[in-house]
């Protein structure tokens, strides 16, 4: 059995193409600690005008190879979930299918970067059975997101996002999609885990959750109690396909981010400083009195680059960028990502036992940069 993976370093996350059925109404963030009274059929019956079903056509990664689907599966639900993923059919077109929420009332939406990967045409379905033509106004394959536009003049229903920074492991969450195709389905859950860190990219931060996630999810939202949209539903952790509990969203915090830059110009502008980097080791923190390794040890800068042009040198340890402290790799990533092409950065090292600063001024990250 095939099985399609948002990273191939992680052998077990699976991709999941979605709809979702449901819009969402704005509130404040999420501050419930306990199912709403009468459970959460007003919520969704709110939430679900806006979220959207997406239909690509073209070069899609979709929902992945034919194959890829849970064992046991009953033959008619076999048969509905082989139409809806892209097989090696020859020159047939392929077909994805994928979900979304509507953020503006122009018809902006936003839903996942490998939905609509290579689509020739994206076709969008309202949850009262409205459908229109969209076109992608950009797309970001580091973080999975993408930003689309429907041809309408109509005034479309649309969610709010929450903070997503506000959310816990332990809080309640609802997920809307079209899992194997059945329709718009409702299931929920808690946040298992914040800031998770699944090796799938650069930018990894992800929300954990146990509420139920298939194929036919991704790009869905991921409600708080509120009905804000604190995620985007995005890969999920699964030996055959199915949902086994460990779902991966998007935190709506970078997601609002994104979504911002793609609406300016369609793309995404990211800071390049141009230093190739690996952990420090538990012998050097110790050595060095540290209760454990921090930091981003320079293995080797990159010619004419930003960090060469400021001083950096191969075995300095960034411990700080930009006033953000470098604990993990990934907080360096970030902070230079987050700041602005032709800014100057103070870049805090420690080199051969003495802690110095230089300044940087950042670059910009193209497709070439590492």
């Amino acid at each position: 059995m095939t099985m399609t993976y948002y990273d191939s370093r992680l052998a077990s996350v699976t991709l999941v193409a979605a709809l979702a059925t449901t819009s969402v109404v704005a509130l404040s963030p999420s501050t419930a600690l306990a199912v709403p009274p009468g459970g959460y059929g007003d919520l969704v019956e709110a939430v679900s005008p806006s979220v959207v079903f997406i239909e690509v056509t073209g070069k899609a990664s979709g929902t992945g190879p034919a194959g890829a689907m849970p064992q046991g599966m009953p033959e008619e639900l076999r048969k509905r979930f082989e139409k809806m993923i892209p097989g090696d059919r020859g020159d047939a077109p392929h077909k994805g299918v994928g979900s979304g929420f509507i953020i503006s009332e122009d018809g902006q939406i936003v839903t996942n970067h490998h939905v609509v990967d290579g689509a020739d045409s994206v076709l969008v379905k309202l949850a009262d059975g409205r459908s229109f033509e969209a076109t992608v106004i950009g797309s970001d394959a580091m973080t999975d997101v993408a930003l689309l536009q429907l041809a309408t003049d109509e005034s479309l229903p649309v969610v709010a996002f929450g903070e997503s920074d506000s959310m816990r492991a332990g809080d309640e969450v609802v997920a809307v999609g079209n899992p194997f195709g059945l329709g718009g389905t409702v299931t929920s859950g808690i946040i298992s885990a914040v800031s998770r860190d699944i090796h799938a990219g650069p930018y990894d931060d992800f929300i954990q959750t146990d509420a139920a996630i298939n194929r036919g999810n991704s790009g869905g939202p991921l409600f708080n109690n509120d009905g804000e949209v604190i995620g985007v539903n995005t890969a999920i952790f699964s030996p055959d396909g199915g949902s086994v509990g460990i779902g991966f969203a998007v935190p709506s915090d970078l997601v609002q981010t994104v979504v911002a830059d793609l609406q300016d110009d369609g793309t995404i502008t990211r800071g390049w400083l141009g230093v190739q980097i690996r952990p420090m080791s538990d012998e050097v923190a110790s050595v060095l009195g540290y209760d454990g390794p921090k930091g981003a040890v320079v293995e080797a800068v990159t010619e004419d680059s930003p960090a060469n042009k400021g001083g950096l040198e191969k075995g300095d340890i960034i411990l700080s960028f930009n006033g953000t402290e470098i604990v993990e790799l990934r907080d360096l990533t970030r902070a230079v990502a987050d700041t602005a092409p032709d800014k100057s950065a103070d870049v805090e090292i420690l080199r051969k036992g003495d802690k110095i600063t230089r300044q940087v001024t950042v670059g910009t990250l193209g497709q070439q940069d590492a």
